[in-house]
């Protein structure tokens, strides 16, 4: 997958998930991965255009996002919390999937110059 996709992907399901997990529990750390939703979409025209600086950065933003996410998980796996557990790990396996991406990129532009 194209690594714009992927962060396309991925942006705006930070977005969608994170808004509800807010909305249904209230708790504004749920927010966080909202921002980062937020962040990695407007990175998205420059992933597109190739810029290798918005393509770090994004890429950055999107490992602290998926270490970020491990907390929650535990603490819905503790909790029981099935649609925390499905929220949590939905949002983790697109943030892993653009990491992948962005590596995959990142190695097929090496191999170009």
């Amino acid at each position: 997958m194209e690594a714009s996709k992927a962060n396309l992907i991925n942006s705006i399901t930070l977005i969608t998930i994170g808004g509800w997990g807010y909305f249904s529990g209230s708790s504004m750390t749920a927010l966080i991965p909202v921002m980062f939703g937020v962040v990695l979409l407007l990175c998205n025209s420059g992933i597109k255009k190739e810029n290798k600086l918005i393509a770090h950065l994004a890429v950055l933003a999107t490992i602290i996002c998926l270490l970020g996410l491990f907390m929650p998980l535990k603490g819905a796996l503790d909790r029981g919390d099935n649609l925390g557990i499905i929220r949590v790990s939905i949002m983790t396996i697109t943030c892993a999937t653009a990491v992948v991406s962005f590596v995959q990129s990142f190695i097929k532009a090496r191999r170009k110059n």
